[in-house]
């Protein structure tokens, strides 16, 4: 199979680096998600990643905590799990780069736009962890911000659904599954693809998304090769 994309963005969420331990970090899970990946970079596409914090910490879920606090302990939370990426990445002799949102010169590079695209140019994965670095912006804002200024061709969006559906698959067995969908739709009929924000950043910019499953890792690179799986989320024809 040949690549269809250049240069893609891949949203992981943190709940796939957990595996069925269910919280924190699987590696022999993070490894498996890791092989195609490095398929991907050896069959000379450029791979970007922004990671999800979800099973070390949702800011959503902190109950009465200050929102902004919450926020900020869910960006260090992706901050691991980006090292934890990195370091599955390098076992499989990919060259990589973590860069953060909030400055920690001890672990990972600062976000530099220009320094990232120059990483991707020379091959190398780029990681960013911290989200924006702002609260009250999710880790999908993240990657569809970081997308457009990676001029990504595509957000591959890996989730623990098989797409994107009009109701919830899990407590509706009739629920239908899209094959492709609009912007508009999706923001319309709040479809659970990924935030608001995020959507009408994805929208704004022409960014299309691929929604799909990581239950099968193998996925991310047959949808780099454009294998009709998931759901494309792109504008209206």
């Amino acid at each position: 199979m040949k690549p269809k994309y250049k240069r893609v963005l891949l949203k992981l969420s943190g709940e796939s680096l957990a595996g069925n331990l269910k919280h924190g970090i699987d590696f022999d899970t993070v490894l498996k998600i890791c092989e195609p990946i490095k398929k991907c970079v050896d069959a000379g596409v450029e791979v970007a990643i922004v990671v999800g914090g979800g099973n070390f910490w949702r800011g959503r879920s902190s109950g009465e905590m200050d929102r902004t606090r919450a926020d900020h302990m869910g960006m260090l939370a992706t901050a691991i799990n980006a090292l934890g990426v990195a370091d599955a990445l390098e076992q499989l002799d990919v060259v990589v780069r973590v860069q953060t949102a909030i400055s920690m010169h001890q672990v990972a590079e600062p976000y530099i736009r220009n320094k990232a695209i120059r990483h991707l140019e020379k091959g190398r994965v780029v990681i960013f962890g911290c989200g924006t670095g702002n609260p009250f912006f999710s880790t999908d804002t993240a990657a569809a911000l970081r997308a457009a200024e990676m001029e990504a061709d595509i957000i591959m969006k890996a989730t623990m659904v098989d797409g994107v559906y009009d109701s919830d698959p899990k407590t509706n067995p009739n629920a239908k599954k899209y094959d492709t969908v609009s912007y508009h739709e999706v923001l319309n009929k709040d479809l659970a693809v990924m935030d608001s924000t995020a959507a009408s950043l994805c929208k704004d910019n022409n960014i299309p998304i691929l929604v799909f499953s990581i239950d099968d890792p193998e996925n991310i690179y047959k949808a780099v090769c454009g294998e009709n799986i998931g759901t494309v989320v792109n504008s209206e024809d």
